[in-house]
């Protein structure tokens, strides 16, 4: 089979463009990947659901074994709890109603054990203070900051007296820390390495100051996908009470694929586009807006047509994308076209449903990215 003959689709004639394509066998080989990292213990993963926000791929993943799951909305976490995940971590600090939602959702989903991250004191009072009211108690994660600069405390003296405060504050339980690395994404993988180290010895002080306080840390949730084969390996020596948190490599993109050849995950989907205008010698117009594909980065660096030759993208509006191809004579218009996003993560949310193909067919299956929504129910 060549590199891209996995992407065509029989009858792709009877799917309406722009679409996004989901291929659940390769969805499964991504997860054999995530466990063989992790020694088959699927105890050691916590992935993320922000990439594929599906409970079909929640499922999928439970029926291996994998139970444990992190969510970057209320919305994810609902989803997750209704697919069969039974401990769910919000990886967010809950504010305002949010703290609310979170209290709702144990209410309606009392076999699931729940949990949050916080970094500041005074946000934790309220959470205390909301979930000692309603009788509950939501374990929660110290957010350690390692150098990304995003979220987090850093591992210092603040830091200690946190982890003091939650053992001391009614309605909550300290869960352990959340580490999380998303500024390592070294194309090198040596250098990618060798920034989790030091990402690594940053934290590592702390841990041993904990343990000279008497604070016993349960339960570590570490790292992306980027650096998810060296959280895997650390994992090994704590066992279950480390927790790797990939997530995209459940569907993977060209954004990683390109920058990580090392890593064994592959595509698992894929948008199907068309070509809906050539407007001068050498060029085609396509169906792929930035509503059906993330904007986010460079027009350069939005999606990948693996099948056209040398494919300069040269503009892009709501609903439409030119490319510049020496390929565009031997198209016409209404030809199909598939493109691998480069990062598929915000792509999927711009999409309402997934379509299902099997041994090359489009199935007639649609899965639901329900929380794509900010809210399901609660």
């Amino acid at each position: 089979m060549s590199d891209t003959s996995w992407f065509h689709v029989t009858n792709a004639a009877e799917i309406a463009s722009p679409a996004l394509l989901i291929w659940p066998d390769r969805v499964a080989t991504n997860i054999r990947h995530m466990l063989d990292a992790v020694d088959g213990d699927p105890s050691r993963l916590r992935p993320h659901v922000k990439t594929h926000k599906l409970g079909e791929i929640v499922a999928m993943q439970v029926e291996a074994g994998i139970t444990r799951f992190k969510c970057a909305t209320i919305a994810e976490v609902e989803m997750t709890a209704a697919a069969g995940g039974t401990d769910v971590l919000l990886a967010y600090q809950p504010v305002g109603p949010n703290i609310n939602r979170m209290s709702r959702l144990m209410e309606h989903f009392p076999g699931v054990s729940f949990a949050a991250l916080v970094d500041d004191p005074d946000n934790l009072e309220r959470i205390g203070r909301h979930f000692s009211a309603k009788s509950q108690t939501l374990r929660l994660f110290v957010d350690i900051d390692c150098g990304m600069g995003r979220t987090g405390i850093a591992p210092g003296d603040a830091a200690l007296d946190l982890c003091r405060r939650i053992l001391s504050t009614p309605g909550v339980t300290f869960a352990g820390l959340h580490i999380y690395d998303g500024h390592i994404h070294d194309v090198d993988a040596g250098e990618r390495g060798r920034h989790f180290e030091e990402a690594q010895h940053i934290v590592e002080p702390f841990h041993a100051r904990l343990a000279e306080a008497g604070i016993e840390v349960p339960l570590i949730v570490g790292g992306g996908s980027p650096t998810f084969p060296w959280h895997a390996r650390l994992s090994a020596a704590f066992g279950s009470r480390y927790q790797c948190s990939p997530g995209t490599t459940l569907l993977w993109d060209s954004g990683y694929g390109t920058k990580h050849p090392d890593l064994p995950f592959v595509p698992a989907a894929a948008l199907l586009v068309r070509v809906i205008s050539k407007p001068g010698t050498g060029r085609i117009c396509v169906d792929l807006g930035h509503k059906a594909v993330s904007g986010e980065n460079p027009i350069a660096n939005r999606v990948r047509f693996p099948e056209l030759t040398d494919p300069v993208p040269l503009m892009q509006s709501e609903e439409h994308l030119v490319v510049e191809t020496p390929s565009a004579a031997d198209l016409a218009v209404g030809d199909e076209i598939y493109g691998i996003p480069w990062h598929i993560c915000p792509t999927v949310a711009l999409h309402q449903e997934g379509v299902v193909i099997r041994d090359g067919k489009a199935t007639g299956e649609r899965w639901t990215i329900r929380s794509r929504d900010r809210r399901i129910t609660i």
